[in-house]
């Protein structure tokens, strides 16, 4: 199954913050255990890209999907894919960002917001269409944008938890993102947290599942 595929098939991508090279592997297969397995590891965290490459280095291809997320240019983009990401989140739409992770063969993803950011991200070559920060804007304008944009994958991120994740996907979102409300930062990715991760990416999937008809 291609990157892509397997990113919508699970549904669900952790956004992980402050992730260190001892803490990525452990909160990475606590996600996989749970079913989430596309990881974004945000580059504004300090040493992001030695985390990207331990990632990608020690985690199989059953484990998880590494990528990275928070980029907001090209340069930024190739470190992050000669690191090993096979992804590449942004927050807005930058057009050479776009260029430069569709030259290494990468999946992008970047950020839009409104219908016209939508489709120029779309146009330019996105594979999926961020749309942040969802919160702000709810369920129901995945909906009312599928309309005159059904072509158009959407993956909601920003204020995703467990309680509201069915009503996107239902509302016509092919995965989503989810960030704090998943994986909370820490120093320590000891037994019970990782044990308590698993049961909340349990969770988010199951309800994925629910809104899909799968369960």
């Amino acid at each position: 199954m291609k990157t892509l595929d397997r990113l919508i098939d699970s549904g669900v991508v952790a956004v992980i913050r402050k992730a260190t090279p001892d803490t990525i592997i452990p909160i990475a297969k606590a996600l996989s255990a749970g079913g989430v397995k596309g990881i974004e590891i945000t580059v504004e965290t300090p040493g992001a890209l030695a985390v990207i490459e331990k990632a990608a280095k020690e985690l199989g291809d059953d484990d998880a999907i590494v990528g990275a997320g928070t980029v907001l240019d090209a340069e930024t983009a190739r470190m992050a894919l000669m690191a090993g990401a096979k992804f590449v989140f942004s927050p807005t739409v930058n057009v050479e960002t776009i260029k430069m992770t569709k030259r290494y063969g990468a999946v992008c993803v970047a950020g839009a917001f409104t219908p016209t950011e939508i489709l120029t991200a779309y146009e330019n070559g996105s594979d999926l269409i961020k749309v942040f920060p969802a919160s702000v804007v709810g369920p129901r304008f995945f909906k009312d944008v599928r309309g005159p944009l059904p072509q158009i994958p959407l993956m909601p991120t920003g204020g995703i938890d467990v309680d509201n994740v069915g009503e996107y996907i239902k509302n016509g979102a092919v995965a989503v993102g989810a960030g704090s409300t998943l994986v909370k930062a820490t120093d320590n990715a000891d037994e019970a947290y990782c044990k308590a991760l698993t049961e909340k990416a349990k969770q988010f999937v199951a309800e994925v599942k629910k809104a899909r008809g799968l369960a």
